[in-house]
């Protein structure tokens, strides 16, 4: 466990990840070594494991997230020097159906954006978190990061630190910038967004409160702050903007990655073909 905690923390300090993406990898390699006791870790026996997770009908998304736990891990303590050669590197990752990112239509996101009341402290801290979401399409791990001096209020952008150290800039729009204002009169801490303590929020705490509001508002899909990305993705896409620079905003490495949401966008011409296109109407 002593080199699990090593790990975690190289993780944390020297990889910037977020608490809720370490938290899954300690839960990953905790599963691996009980179910490894104190037998030889080796590619037979990761093989076993495997087997074990698909019999307990574990879904191809969950297995494959533990395999590159395990390909992190064990690459981390190849070059650490505490092991020759990584066990998982003749393992593949389980073949995954790809699924349309979750969005909320138009109609959806404003009862979700207009629910928190604004006259209320909290209520105010909570539409701007939900704005900010969707605004800047920023990662809920992003989110609770930003500090008030990463804020250029004149640009209405915001500097992120993202996954990998890596930093870029975000935006943000009217509706948004006006909550903000209203917000940092009533606000002074170093963090833009902090609990009646002035600490900073956690991501669990922006989950909940993303999940409630929507809940309350009367939607019948869960929302999750990923949610809203997709939505900021989906909706930037369907109105004309380009894949390189949704890409670009969403601090995405590679352009593959940003490619799911093409399914989506190309659904939305679909239905803008079939109802304008004389041929195309029964």
């Amino acid at each position: 466990m002593e080199h699990i905690e090593k790990f975690l923390n190289y993780l944390k300090y020297q990889k910037n990840f977020s608490d809720h993406t370490i938290k899954n990898y300690k839960i990953d390699l905790k599963e691996f070594y009980e179910f490894a006791s104190n037998k030889k870790i080796d590619t037979e026996l990761i093989r076993k494991y495997l087997k074990k997770l698909f019999e307990k009908k574990y879904k191809s998304t969950t297995i494959s997230r533990k395999v590159s736990s395990l390909k992190s891990y064990f690459k981390y303590l190849e070059s650490e020097n505490i092991i020759d050669e990584s066990p998982v590197n003749l393992i593949s990752n389980p073949k995954i159906e790809k699924t349309l990112p979750n969005f909320l239509n138009y109609d959806d996101l404003e009862k979700l954006l207009n629910y928190p009341d604004q006259n209320n402290k909290y209520g105010l801290r909570d539409a701007l978190i939900l704005e900010m979401l969707y605004s800047s399409g920023c990662r809920v791990s992003e989110l609770v990061n930003i500090k008030i001096k990463d804020i250029d209020f004149k640009e209405r952008k915001i500097l992120i630190l993202g996954k990998g150290n890596k930093e870029r800039y975000v935006f943000y729009g009217s509706k948004c910038e006006g909550l903000l204002n209203k917000y940092m009169m009533k606000e002074n801490h170093e963090y833009l967004f902090t609990n009646k303590h002035g600490n900073k929020l956690n991501e669990r705490t922006v989950r909940k409160i993303t999940t409630e509001n929507a809940r309350k508002a009367g939607l019948n899909v869960h929302v999750t702050p990923h949610t809203l990305r997709h939505t900021y993705a989906t909706h930037l896409l369907n109105d004309g903007a380009d894949l390189k620079s949704v890409g670009d905003l969403l601090g995405h490495e590679n352009l593959s990655t940003t490619q799911i949401y093409t399914h989506v966008s190309n659904e939305r011409l679909r239905e803008v073909y079939l109802k304008a296109h004389p041929r195309a109407r029964k």
